[in-house]
């Protein structure tokens, strides 16, 4: 089969161990982003399959009416919003899934949370540029500390299996941990022994530290809004690991800058990868990974091991984890 690996940003794929799964099938992996349908059309239309590292390219309908050789779509993870499955269905194009695991993205958002309640990013850039435990060019700014998160309040939303992760990091480090969420979420945080928001209202007003872990919906899109920001401490940290849209568009920037919350830690964003001119790369009160919550070595070795092997099954005529099998 000829095969695309699309958006490897960081040509990390094809010296994994397992990519030598595709040994024996025409392979092309392309290390930059093509925009628009035209584009894409261009760049994907002999491929018999592609292989996605999770949404980072939209397959829509108008995309896939231009790529006639298309078979099989091998998806990293699982399938989310990213792929017109009724499309893909109509134009016999199998969708594999694949699985992923929690640890990776628990992990940078516990690094996140650590790293701005103690500013190290300021502090690094400001040591290599001289500075000496300054955190800022603003002095009003810089008279402020970090603090340390033993005795402060980690507000979770979403008490999955990546918020579970985060709740017992935060217990570790001495922290109260508030959830809220579904009912079945908070019920579920009371037996493991943390606390439930009693309302919404109490959710925002009371964390210091709040982190969402939400999977994004039509339900769940646009959910944080600009009142429930106002609602959060002048020093409080708002965290975002899961996905940009879970916030209303601007929302998040206006409170900023208004000063409700005091700081957020992003590592997603609604345009990937995020511009440079980005409003959020020039705040002082942000610190910004490039979605790196899933990018880690073991991760990808296990991500890729079964988009690969999913591909090599469906060309021996078994195919296996077919989102529509009919």
């Amino acid at each position: 089969m000829k095969i695309a690996i699309l958006d490897d940003y960081q040509d990390s794929v094809r010296h994994l161990d397992c990519f030598s799964l595709l040994d024996g099938h025409e392979v092309k992996v392309f290390t930059t982003s093509a925009k628009g349908v035209g584009q894409l059309a261009i760049r994907l239309a002999e491929f018999d399959a592609l292989v996605l590292i999770r949404e980072r390219t939209v397959l829509d309908r108008a995309l896939l009416e231009k790529l006639p050789n298309l078979k099989l779509i091998s998806q990293t993870g699982k399938v989310a919003g990213h792929i017109d499955v009724a499309a893909a269905s109509a134009r016999g194009v199998a969708i594999a899934e694949g699985v992923g695991g929690p640890i990776p993205t628990a992990e940078l958002t516990w690094a996140l949370i650590m790293a701005a309640a103690r500013q190290l990013p300021q502090y690094i850039a400001n040591l290599q540029a001289g500075r000496w435990q300054t955190v800022s060019a603003n002095p009003e700014r810089n008279a402020r500390l970090g603090v340390a998160l033993h005795g402060r309040t980690l507000g979770i939303w979403g008490y999955g299996r990546i918020g579970r992760l985060v709740a017992g990091y935060g217990k570790a480090f001495g922290m109260r941990v508030l959830v809220w969420g579904s009912q079945s979420s908070r019920d579920l945080a009371v037996q493991n022994g943390y606390e439930a928001a009693a309302s919404r209202e109490q959710f925002f007003s009371e964390v210091d530290v709040l982190s969402l872990h939400v999977r994004l919906t039509d339900a769940t899109r646009g959910m944080v809004t600009a009142e429930d920001l106002q609602r959060m401490k002048p020093d409080a940290l708002f965290v975002n690991t899961s996905r940009a849209e879970l916030v209303g568009t601007g929302v998040l920037e206006a409170a900023l800058q208004a000063g409700r919350p005091g700081q957020a830690a992003l590592d997603v964003f609604e345009t990937e990868p995020l511009p440079p001119q980005s409003a959020l790369l020039r705040m002082e009160n942000v610190i910004a990974t490039p979605h790196l919550g899933y990018v880690e070595q073991g991760g990808y070795e296990r991500y890729f091991e079964i988009a690969f092997q999913n591909i090599v099954d469906f060309a021996n005529g078994t195919p296996r984890n077919i989102l529509n099998p009919a």
